[in-house]
């Protein structure tokens, strides 16, 4: 869409205002983002939604319940990728699968996945950063959530649900076959709905991402997240996790700050930790399980997530 970032800046040139002054390059880089993400959001929820119109809460608790060890905690992850779901939207269905007597790891495995990698967040990295890079967070995302359920699995912290949870039922509801009308008709529902929800995260991260892109000095963010510190992954995923934001709302900033010489990877652990480790979903989690798994949790996802950092530090020069 680099067509639609010319035509915004002959406009806004057109108007008189200098696109390469500070004040008309964020105006610029502000209006074409939030176009840019809007639109790929309406064509991503829609087809997410469409697919997923066929993957209800109670038909994926059948699929995962088909499987065993290590193959459903990787059935789980994958079901996470078809589910546009948010950190905190995804803990219902967390407690409702483990509510259902599915195992405690495969739940986990979905629980990670969900919000950390999907069909958008694919989309998305592919068009701002290339397909090498989309396809890898991907891929990485996919081995954190199968090596953190397998890991929760072993260590059979059961007893660390709470037990409202542990012993509630899961009643099977029978699901209404949709019609081709009826799914189309879903979608464009979801996809109102989400663009409602999404709309004010989006303008608050490109709103960021301008400034970072435009106010901020290079050097200040070379220094801070670039080469010359060797704990800016750490320090990226720290800072993410108390913020809430989805993937849409973090692509923007993600896109600045590589623009102004920070690492790959420091970006990418700050995207993860703001989407996976929330504090808002941390605190309605905590509701659902005990501090000691609780604890772990964080743990494994905040270990995870600084390795893929570091990882994509030292590959960045292959794959951009």
């Amino acid at each position: 869409m680099k067509w639609l970032n010319r035509l915004i800046g002959s406009l806004l040139n057109a108007c008189g205002l200098d696109t390469e002054s500070k004040l008309g390059g964020s105006l610029q880089f502000f209006i074409y983002d939030v176009i840019k993400i809007m639109v790929l959001l309406g064509v991503l929820i829609f087809v997410i939604t469409y697919i997923q119109s066929y993957f209800p809460p109670e038909r994926t608790k059948k699929i995962l319940g088909r499987f065993h060890g290590i193959g459903a905690n990787c059935i789980a992850a994958l079901l996470g990728t078809v589910t546009p779901f948010c950190s905190c939207s995804s803990i219902p269905l967390f407690m409702g699968f483990t509510s259902a007597g599915l195992p405690l790891g495969v739940t986990f495995s979905f629980l990670i996945s969900s919000p950390l990698v999907d069909l958008g967040s694919l989309i998305l990295l592919m068009s701002i950063f290339g397909w090498k890079v989309a396809v890898i967070y991907v891929i990485v995302g996919l081995v954190i959530a199968v090596a953190g359920g397998t890991l929760i699995e072993k260590l059979h912290l059961e007893d660390q649900v709470e037990e409202f949870i542990r012993n509630g039922k899961s009643i099977d509801t029978p699901q209404n076959e949709l019609t081709k009308r009826d799914r189309l008709k879903y979608a464009w529902e979801q996809v109102a709905e989400t663009a409602k929800k999404v709309l004010p995260y989006v303008i608050v991260g490109v709103g960021i991402g301008a400034f970072i892109h435009n106010w901020i000095p290079e050097e200040w963010i070379v220094k801070v997240l670039g080469t010359g510190n060797p704990f800016g992954v750490i320090l990226a995923a720290i800072c993410g996790i108390p913020m809430y934001a989805d993937i849409f709302g973090c692509i923007p900033i993600a896109e600045a700050l590589v623009a102004k010489g920070a690492k790959l990877g420091v970006v990418l652990a700050f995207m993860m930790g703001v989407i996976t480790l929330s504090l808002p979903s941390m605190i309605m989690l905590k509701k659902a399980i005990k501090p000691k798994l609780l604890g772990i949790f964080i743990a494994i996802c905040t270990v995870g997530i600084i390795l893929v950092g570091y990882f994509f530090n030292l590959i960045q020069n292959y794959i951009i």
